[in-house]
């Protein structure tokens, strides 16, 4: 029988505040987790390793919990895809199954193009003003001489 984890191993496993957590699954971010009879949350092993994807996916490509919610779904189709391709033999439904999983993928692609497209947008603008700032210091030096 599975482990079930009560919200404060959750959090101290994830880094995650256990309000964080609720919040997750107030948001339907989070799977509900099954309650004990006196209503006590009981998570299993999935949830937390679901709780350190949101994680990575918050704080490395620093997704928006509406980008958050997307990529997760798009990562749910993925896993539920790549099940059912097991469960096939026939060549034809797995190259069906194969093109399924290509156009999931090019989905997660995509979201985190966007944000690579913002950043660099950011960074140029950065770099714009770095370079406006330094031209304006040579200005103001040639101005003493």
């Amino acid at each position: 029988m599975e482990e079930l984890l009560k919200i404060d191993e959750v959090a101290n496993q994830t880094g995650l505040s256990k309000r964080t957590i609720r919040y997750y699954e107030e948001l339907g971010i989070l799977p509900s987790p099954e309650r004990s009879g006196g209503g006590t949350r009981l998570y299993k092993q999935e949830h937390v390793k679901f709780l350190k994807r949101i994680t990575v996916a918050k704080e490395v490509l620093g997704f928006t919990l509406q980008e958050l919610q997307e990529f997760l779904s798009l990562t749910e189709m993925l896993e539920s895809q790549k099940e059912e391709y097991k469960k096939v033999s026939d060549p034809l439904e797995q190259k069906a199954k194969l093109t399924e999983i290509i156009k999931i993928l090019d989905g997660e692609l995509e979201i985190i193009e966007q944000k690579i497209r913002k950043i660099h947008s950011v960074q140029t603008e950065l770099v714009t003003l770095r370079e406006r700032a330094r031209a304006l210091i040579e200005l103001k030096n040639n101005e003493k001489h």
